[in-house]
């Protein structure tokens, strides 16, 4: 069994206990994760051969980061809002999503990793130096963060 049937088989079992238990927004929050995960599903068969049916995991990982990021930058618009219970609400929602991911390097991971990076020596245009890193982090990092240290980096140089 792949990684992503596994976390497939956690969720639909986590859905059915919250549902139990009546834990509706976790509840809320796995099933649109499921369904995101079989949007996603549907996309990667329509776009590749028939050979590969399932998700892969970065697919997964993909799919739990950009449900990761719509719930920050709500919390950031309605912490800005001045609406802290609806900042809260969308808090609980990223820790429940949180507990699906792969665990985050670290900022001084990230540092480390990029200063390993030999290919971006000597290159001071920030695009290229993130063709090279970006894929290396994927579903691993922050985008947001890992544009930051390449920054401070180049800047350095």
């Amino acid at each position: 069994m792949s990684a992503y049937q596994a976390l497939y088989v956690r969720l639909k079992a986590d859905l059915v206990v919250a549902l139990k238990a009546g834990e509706t927004l976790k509840l809320s929050v796995l099933r649109m994760l499921v369904s995101e995960l079989g949007y996603k599903q549907i996309e990667v068969r329509a776009s590749l051969p028939a050979g590969r049916q399932d998700l892969t995991d970065e697919d997964v990982v993909v799919v739990l980061n950009k449900e990761a990021k719509k719930r920050r930058e709500a919390i950031e618009s309605f912490t800005k809002g001045n609406r802290p219970e609806q900042a809260q609400k969308e808090q609980q929602e990223l820790e429940i999503l949180q507990v699906y991911m792969p665990k985050m390097l670290t900022e001084e991971e990230i540092r480390n990793e990029i200063l390993k990076i030999r290919e971006i020596d000597g290159i001071t245009e920030f695009g290229q130096v993130m063709k090279v890193v970006a894929p290396r982090f994927k579903g691993r990092a922050d985008g947001g963060l890992v544009a930051r240290l390449v920054n401070e980096k180049i800047n350095q140089s």
